[in-house]
C-alpha cells in the first residue's frame, strides 16, 4: 500500500507485548490505535531521526475482540460464526519521531458477511490456506475474500490494515511528504 502509494520505506518490527495491551480494557478501536502507537514508538528507538509508520488492525465481532485464528479449523469456525452477520473492522495507525507521537487514528469499516455456504466455505479455505492466518478476521478483501462479503461501508485501504488517506495527511503535514 505505501510502496504504491510513493513513499520508500523499510520495514522494521517491533517487539511488543499486544497481549498486555489487549488486557487493559481499552475498546476495540482505541486499541488499534494504541497498538499502532507502541510499534512506531519501540521501532522509533532504534532509529534516530526516522520518521517510523505503526500499524495494527482489531475486529469488534458479537461484543468481543476476535484475535488472529492459530489454524485454518479455528479460521472456519469464526467464518461461520461471522455469516449474514455484520462486524467492525479497525485499522490504527501511529507516525513518529524520535519517540514522539506526532500524529495518530483509527478508521472503522463496517463489514457485512453475507449467508456463505459450507462447500463456498470449503474452496475459500482451501484456496487462501494458511495466509489467513496471519489475518485478523480470517479474511483477505484482496482476492476470494471479496466474495465473503455484501456489504461494506468504509474506506478500501481501512480493510487492507491502513488508514492511508488520513495517514498521507499527517505526514504531509509534518512535512515528511511534499504536500
Amino acid at each position: 500500500m505505501l510502496a504504491n502509494a510513493g513513499l520508500a520505506f523499510d520495514v522494521r518490527t517491533s517487539d511488543i507485548d499486544e497481549n498486555a495491551l489487549k488486557t487493559l480494557g481499552i475498546d476495540s478501536a482505541d486499541l488499534a490505535r494504541c497498538l499502532a502507537e507502541a510499534k512506531a514508538l519501540a521501532v522509533s528507538a532504534a532509529v534516530p531521526g526516522a520518521w517510523v509508520i505503526g500499524g495494527d488492525q482489531t475486529l469488534a465481532f458479537d461484543g468481543g475482540l476476535v484475535s488472529k485464528a492459530r489454524s485454518l479449523d479455528e479460521a472456519r469456525q469464526r467464518l461461520m460464526q461471522m455469516r449474514g452477520r455484520t462486524h467492525a473492522l479497525h485499522s490504527g495507525a501511529a507516525l513518529v519521531r524520535d519517540g514522539a507521537v506526532v500524529w495518530s487514528g483509527v478508521e472503522t469499516a463496517s463489514m457485512v458477511m453475507r449467508d456463505i455456504s459450507d462447500p463456498f466455505l470449503d474452496t475459500y479455505l482451501a484456496t487462501e490456506g494458511e495466509a489467513l492466518l496471519a489475518c485478523v478476521g480470517s479474511y483477505r478483501l484482496e482476492g476470494l475474500g471479496a466474495q465473503l462479503f455484501e456489504r461494506v461501508e468504509g474506506d478500501y485501504f481501512t480493510v487492507l490494515g491502513l488508514p492511508l488517506w488520513s495517514l498521507l495527511a499527517a505526514l504531509r503535514r509534518a512535512g515528511a511528504i511534499t504536500s
